[in-house]
């Protein structure tokens, strides 16, 4: 990005918080906030109203707007993939929003602009994993209001999958996108401390009109990090045959390693889960065409899950 479109582009942060630090914007360009020091100056020479708060941030003067910006043909396509992405993980709620916030941003394109985008449409196609989307009650945007305007929710949750409801009054944080299910991340007043609540395992939610306060420190990100470091992520390693590899692809979690290609056509992959449990379930999902290498452990238990399969069939 040239520093005009980076000038630019600051002014438009600027007014899109009501007040923002340089460590954020330097964040936001991947830059150092001695560069947004001097670019913030240079904004102030060149006449926009810059409001500085020590030890608050800055904020542009009340009152004061940039005139509409025309989209670049690669803001344009941008927008339209995140569109398209983001549709495979989205309820109905967030889907109709989504697509009206594109039509208008669509409708003040220039004509080529918008046949560039008809073009584009019928050239790309998205397909991810994405959650389920038959149960109403998983709608996403009610949860991601009460998010917005903290209000707390009532929801009864099946701990772990194992069919044990619990009702609990949750103060919501913030929704997360990961492992193919959408989270609430919340504090939970029957436990004490912060819970991760997959939304699949709500059997029922209301969102409350009493409200809450507190927790302005807390990071969503940096909890579910913490989470994640928690639990023991151990390394395996799986043989997978050709004809699945489309859907290994799809589906699997994170890897380790650069995929190798064997000798006799099957694919070494090393693979990365929290869940062992969810990992076995996997593997055992594919049949024959995954075979479990590495460690030992996994093949002793991948053993275990298919005799146990097996005695069910007898």
């Amino acid at each position: 990005m040239n520093r005009i479109d980076r000038l630019t582009g600051m002014i438009l942060l600027l007014q899109s918080h009501r007040v923002i630090t340089a460590e954020q914007i330097a964040e936001h360009y991947e830059m150092s906030v001695r560069t947004v020091y001097r670019d913030l100056a240079a904004l102030g020479e060149a006449g926009v109203p810059i409001v500085a708060e020590a030890g608050v941030g800055y904020s542009l003067m009340r009152g004061y707007h940039m005139p509409p910006v025309m989209f670049t043909e690669h803001e344009a396509s941008a927008l339209f993939m995140s569109g398209e992405v983001t549709e495979q993980v989205a309820d109905d709620s967030l889907r109709g929003s989504l697509r009206s916030a594109l039509l208008k941003i669509r409708a003040v394109l220039p004509k080529e602009r918008q046949d560039q985008l008809n073009r584009l449409k019928n050239a790309v196609g998205v397909w991810i994993s994405s959650p389920r989307k038959d149960d109403e009650q998983r709608s996403i945007m009610p949860l991601q209001q009460a998010v917005i305007h903290r209000r707390c929710v009532s929801l009864g949750y099946n701990a772990g999958g194992r069919g044990e409801i619990t009702s609990r009054t949750v103060e919501p944080l913030g929704m997360m996108f990961y492992a193919r299910e959408w989270h609430l991340i919340a504090y939970c007043r029957l436990r004490g401390d912060f819970r991760d609540f997959r939304l699949d395992r709500m059997v029922r939610w209301e969102v409350l009109t009493e409200g809450f306060q507190g927790h302005e420190g807390f990071s969503v990100k940096t909890f579910l990090a913490n989470t994640l470091d928690e639990h023991e992520i151990v390394p395996t390693t799986v043989l997978f045959s050709p004809a699945i590899m489309d859907r290994v692809r799809r589906e699997m979690p994170c890897t380790c390693a650069p995929e190798q290609v064997q000798p006799d056509g099957r694919t070494r992959i090393e693979l990365l889960a929290w869940s062992q449990e969810w990992l076995i379930g996997w593997l055992m999902s594919l049949g024959p065409q995954a075979v479990v290498e590495h460690p030992p452990a996994m093949r002793q238990q991948m053993r275990e899950a298919a005799l146990k399969m097996a005695a069910l069939h007898t």
